[in-house]
């Protein structure tokens, strides 16, 4: 005769299971948070360019519906808590509830299929801890699914029919769901959207004009600190530092000037890439910055394409609906793309920038010296956001 291992051996592995969920989900959530809030965060995942936390939370497939998906998960992951409390200990009148565990640990798991083919797919990099939740989802399905076989005989279907007692009869089950209800209601509701760069920041008092070599430029005609940036519309970090950059600009309009210069580390256009493809499409975005700036738009195109890329979903750019919205010419835009003169224009920028001994963005030319990734405060002397 097989042996059974007492109920709580099976019951409490889930009962953890479920809180390292909630760790990880909490961790990924505060991780999100300061990918966007801070200009110098890196997690401790962020070990290479396909496996990469960071790059995940960048993405704009780490918002449904308006709210981040480690909120999702945390959610989830405190339903199933909410329900398993109540089969924690042995009653076999309760024991029909794990057939509800069951189908959600099913919906975990075909949840994470999904995001896994994501990674793979779209965003073409993966999260160590969300790879840990997609873990956690799995077993959550096959803990349930291995209770019911050992201590609760009955088919599924009838094990669901007999759940409607037993949660009618559950007080502590219907607080539960109520207090999770409030929680998914306040985050709709309260949870500031710190995802989204508002751009532009009050800048009907900031000057703008060209440089002599024909590079946009924000701010002072005769600031005290001029930062020139060499950045690509596809790389996340760089339409973060832009956004602090232009609030900068913004608090001290006086002192500071922010010149533009394009980097796409698209292959197609930049050498450094050695043809191996990455950011296909920021050099077109690119192109479509320089035309901007002949018309008197760079600053409104180069706003909109960091907005465009912060919420597309990879989705290719729509040309029409930029014109609209920028009140360009279709026709013009699509010339853009193969004009000899922009391309030049851009090929130049790439090469002052290699000249530069720039590899990556985002970069800045401060006072002489290059800074990848990020700019110290020493740079910016007595500067503060």
């Amino acid at each position: 005769m097989k042996k059974i291992f007492p109920y709580k051996y099976y019951s409490y592995p889930v009962f953890f299971l479920s809180l390292i969920g909630i760790a990880d989900t909490l961790y990924l959530e505060i991780s999100h948070y300061r990918n966007y809030t801070d200009i110098a965060y890196a997690s401790f995942c962020a070990i290479s360019q396909s496996l990469n936390c960071d790059t995940v939370a960048q993405s704009s497939w780490s918002i449904m519906l308006g709210i981040p998906i480690a909120l999702w998960g945390l959610t989830g992951y405190l339903l199933y808590l909410s329900i398993l409390i109540t089969v924690l200990k042995y009653a076999e009148e309760r024991l029909p509830l794990w057939s509800i565990l069951q189908i959600l640990g099913l919906l975990y798991s075909i949840i994470a299929i999904f995001f896994g083919f994501i990674s793979a797919t779209k965003i073409h990099s993966y999260c160590l801890m969300c790879i840990l939740s997609y873990g956690i989802g799995f077993l959550l399905c096959f803990y349930p699914w291995i209770i019911r076989r050992r201590f609760y005989k009955k088919g599924f279907i009838t094990s669901l029919k007999e759940t409607f007692p037993v949660i009618k009869k559950s007080v502590s089950f219907k607080i539960s769901i109520i207090l999770l209800f409030a929680f998914i209601t306040g985050i709709q509701f309260y949870l500031p959207h710190y995802w989204i760069n508002e751009y532009p920041p009050n800048f009907s008092n900031v000057e703008t004009g060209l440089t002599e070599d024909g590079h946009p430029w924000i701010g002072s005609r005769n600031p005290k600190l001029t930062i020139e940036e060499f950045t690509d519309y596809q790389c996340f970090q760089c339409s973060k530092l832009h956004y602090y950059l232009l609030k900068l600009v913004e608090r001290y309009p006086e002192k500071i000037k922010l010149i533009h210069h394009n980097y796409p580390l698209d292959h197609r256009y930049n050498p450094i890439l050695a043809g191996k493809p990455f950011h296909i499409g920021s050099g077109e975005m690119a192109l479509l910055a320089i035309y901007a700036s002949s018309r008197g738009k760079f600053w409104e195109m180069n706003d909109e394409l960091y907005r465009y890329v912060q919420t597309s979903h990879s989705k290719p750019l729509e040309l029409k609906a930029l014109g609209e919205k920028l009140s360009l010419p279709l026709r013009d835009l699509q010339d853009t793309l193969h004009s000899p003169l922009f391309i030049n224009n851009l090929t130049k920028d790439i090469q002052k920038g290699m000249k530069a001994g720039i590899t990556a963005t985002p970069a800045y030319l401060i006072n002489g010296q290059v800074f990848i990734g990020s700019i110290p405060s020493s740079a910016l002397g007595d500067l503060k956001p």
